[in-house]
């Protein structure tokens, strides 16, 4: 078991209520709450915007992010990290600490090639000169796959039935466990909730991503019982 649960928030503005507008003002809300809890990672994954739209919501979230730590009691300096869904051109462009592959999505170090280039060429001295890669993994071998190229960490998924899609086969603790011998940590996805996190973790997981159980609860709440796990 892992001396601390990473946390992993993945975003998705689709599930708040109102228009475009209330729904993106939600999501910034909310985007600031898990940065004032403490998570670790948040990913970006508002995959329908259009590359100008999907940017100025970047820029947006990594004012939230920075504003949350300026915010933090006693000055603390909180170390969320803003990936970008599969988009290295917009995480470069905004400054963001990275990005976010599917498992069949280029390659890390094709990420870290662009990255490299795309630094120099925009002197963008504030931005990280190594980038956070996670990678979507759904099989031990991908997760073996990711750490052979040099991914940051993987992410492994699904590990429960969804409710809302339970035509969508779990592949369970066991290939979890299979999973978590890469060389890299291992995130847990997919119907995670505070009952079964601990299994996840007591299979090897370095921590746990969700969208709903952060998105849909007291961020707060939800990172200090993980955390306490």
């Amino acid at each position: 078991m892992p001396a601390r649960c990473l946390l992993y928030y993945i975003t998705d503005r689709s599930a708040f209520s109102g228009d475009e507008s209330a729904r993106r003002r939600r999501l910034l809300e909310k985007i600031s709450e898990a940065a004032r809890a403490g998570v670790d990672y948040i990913q970006l994954r508002e995959k329908d915007l259009p590359t100008r739209d999907l940017e100025s919501l970047a820029r947006e979230a990594l004012r939230a992010i920075r504003e949350a730590g300026r915010l933090a009691t006693g000055n603390r300096q909180l170390a969320t990290a803003l990936l970008i869904n599969s988009r290295t051109d917009v995480a470069l462009a905004v400054q963001a600490d990275g990005v976010h592959l599917r498992s069949d999505d280029v390659s890390p170090q094709e990420v870290r090639k662009v990255w490299s280039c795309g630094r120099g060429q925009l002197a963008r001295a504030n931005s990280p000169r190594d980038p956070l890669i996670a990678v979507s993994c759904h099989s031990p071998a991908e997760g073996a796959q990711a750490a052979a190229n040099c991914a940051t960490f993987a992410v492994f998924a699904p590990v429960f039935e969804k409710k809302d899609s339970p035509t969508t086969r779990s592949t369970g603790l066991a290939m979890l466990e299979q999973a978590c011998r890469a060389n890299i940590p291992v995130l847990a996805l997919g119907g995670i909730t505070l009952s079964n996190a601990q299994s996840c973790l007591a299979a090897g997981a370095a921590g746990i991503a969700a969208i709903r159980l952060f998105q849909k609860n007291d961020v707060a709440e939800v990172a200090r019982q993980l955390k306490n796990l």
